[in-house]
């Protein structure tokens, strides 16, 4: 069997079980079993594959069939403008975060030397892409679980970012360390009994404790704000991610911590997803 006539296999079998991007899916998947890009992939798709390819192969497709994602499967994501490593321990990073990138170089042009904190950093995307853009930054991290700093550590060293980097391993209500210029959060903020109406792909395989923002879906967003307006100085920005119906309610959250509403930003969707504040 070719390469050609095993990813037309793939595509099928990922057709019949309702995977729209079958036939993307499939090309990707055939790029991880030889470690090249698509395109040499598909140039070279009437060399003959091994058993163990074959193998390698199926297993892929089948795990893909049964909706776990692309990226927990090649264990990397596109994000902003670099691969990140990612694993069931962490969110697979998603287009609409990078709005948070947007903002953050938007209102730190020409400024220097800033402390930037991450609460919730997951794979590291958000902070490490800000870094990268703004050499003369520092950024923290925290994160309450040990196996999901670990892969923010992975992708810090991967972009050269170490030495402008800490993390912690903390619940945000026990943080306290220093003072901070920005403060940027994709908190958990999906409603608990809403979770089950989530995609497969995301509901069985992504980490709950990284979706389930409690029974209104505000709780942990409360608590970023609340601790956040400890930690950063004054006229420091805070810039969140939301569910698209939240903005009215957590600007009322904001105001009542002490902070002003400067904009309110909209998704490739058109949807309200995050909104930037300024600390009084």
């Amino acid at each position: 069997m070719n390469i050609f006539e095993a990813m037309k296999k793939g595509d099928n079998i990922l057709k019949k079980n309702g995977i729209k991007s079958n036939k993307l899916d499939s090309e990707i998947l055939m790029s991880e079993v030889f470690q090249k890009n698509r395109i040499d992939i598909i140039l070279d798709s009437n060399k003959n594959l091994s058993h163990k390819e074959v193998l390698l192969y199926s297993n892929l497709i089948e795990q893909r069939s049964k909706k776990k994602p692309i990226a927990y499967l090649i264990g990397k994501k596109e994000f902003w403008k670099h691969e990140f490593d990612v694993t069931k321990d962490v969110l697979i990073p998603r287009p609409d975060t990078e709005i948070i990138i947007e903002q953050s170089l938007k209102l730190t042009k020409n400024k220097s030397r800033l402390k930037i904190l991450d609460i919730g950093i997951g794979s590291g995307c958000i902070l490490l892409s800000i870094l990268k853009d703004r050499r003369s930054f520092y950024g923290t991290g925290i994160d309450i679980y040990k196996k999901t700093l670990d892969i923010c550590l992975v992708n810090a060293k991967k972009l050269n970012l170490i030495d402008r980097v800490r993390l912690y391993k903390s619940d945000v209500d026990n943080f306290n360390y220093g003072k901070y210029d920005l403060i940027v959060s994709n908190p958990p903020y999906i409603k608990k009994f809403d979770l089950k109406y989530l995609e497969k792909d995301v509901y069985d395989y992504e980490p709950i404790s990284a979706l389930d923002g409690g029974l209104d879906g505000l709780l942990k967003i409360t608590k970023v704000i609340y601790n956040s307006s400890k930690l950063l100085r004054k006229n420091g920005f805070l810039i969140l991610e939301i569910a698209f119906n939240q903005s009215d309610k957590v600007k009322k959250i904001l105001r009542k911590n002490g902070f002003y509403i400067k904009d309110v930003i909209k998704d490739l969707a058109k949807n309200n997803r995050c909104i930037v504040s300024i600390k009084k």
